[in-house]
């Protein structure tokens, strides 16, 4: 049974490794063998990826007219088993919080700490356009005082979008980081950007851990790091690389008989054991 004791001094422990110009990398997970994978890697940490998660489950990512198309109940519970596969602290991406309103998204948030995370990401896209300032923050608001009703530091990584959906630049990502900071946020999470020099500026202006988007294409994590974010995940990259590698192994044995996908499988054995704890 996971302690309110234990969940802080986890929470405590995420907190500590966010270090700008040192920053936690953290690859994505999507369910408990791949959490149990990138522990076993050498992670610090792990989250979840929203993407990797909902695909995991059946359903698409994000959101549409009626709410998420992932089903709430059913993440938590795939967020259960996946911190209850890892010894490390483990934060979930929550999209907008799979609810209406804040109210919602405190219930939310009580969720995702009886499944035993001490980090969220919280974003600010809703559909393909972002949610007003004070909305957002007040949906941040409420997410941080569940968790302090809980009693635990919940690290709140504020995602906002206005480089992913060409919705502002550098004045309105630092409007909406000062606006999310003051309603609770830990740190400031700004997807689309990984242009040195900008990351950087970020970085300065922003008065928390910064976290970054990375991914093929973008340079490389120290390279990143030198720009000062005090976190790096590659979102659901490692999820499209797996799913990639079914679908080309799944059309060459279909089509051609043979089997050079699986080249590189992790043995049963090894990956049995490794279940096994």
């Amino acid at each position: 049974m996971t302690t309110t004791h234990h969940l802080k001094s986890r929470a405590e422990l995420f907190h500590s490794l966010h270090t700008p110009g040192h920053p936690l990398v953290l690859p994505n997970a999507w369910d408990a063998a791949s959490a149990r994978v990138i522990e076993e890697a050498g992670a610090a940490a792990v989250a979840t990826t929203s993407s990797g998660v909902a695909w995991a489950l059946g359903a698409a990512d994000g959101n549409h007219a009626d709410g998420n198309h992932a089903d709430r109940d059913e993440v938590l519970r795939a967020l259960a088993r996946i911190v209850a596969a890892v010894d490390i602290p483990m934060s979930a991406d929550i999209e907008g919080g799979y609810a209406d309103d804040p109210d919602g998204v405190a219930e939310t948030i009580r969720g995702v700490l009886a499944a035993g995370a001490v980090g969220v990401n919280i974003e600010d896209s809703q559909g393909s356009a972002l949610r007003d300032t004070a909305e957002q923050s007040a949906r941040i608001t409420a997410a941080r005082k569940a968790a302090d009703e809980a009693g635990v530091p919940l690290f709140i990584h504020a995602r906002t979008d206005t480089y992913l959906r060409n919705a502002g630049g550098l004045s309105e990502t630092l409007d909406r980081a000062a606006a999310y900071l003051a309603a609770g946020a830990s740190g400031i999470f700004v997807p689309g950007v990984t242009d040195p020099a900008l990351v950087a500026e970020l970085a300065s202006a922003i008065d928390a851990p910064l976290g970054i988007l990375t991914g093929p294409g973008a340079p490389s994590v120290p390279e990143l790091a030198a720009a000062g974010p005090a976190r790096i995940s590659i979102g659901g990259a490692l999820a499209e690389s797996a799913y990639a590698l079914v679908r080309r192994g799944a059309r060459e044995l279909l089509e051609r008989g043979t089997y050079d996908s699986f080249g590189e499988a992790i043995a049963y054995g090894e990956f049995n054991a490794l279940m096994r704890g």
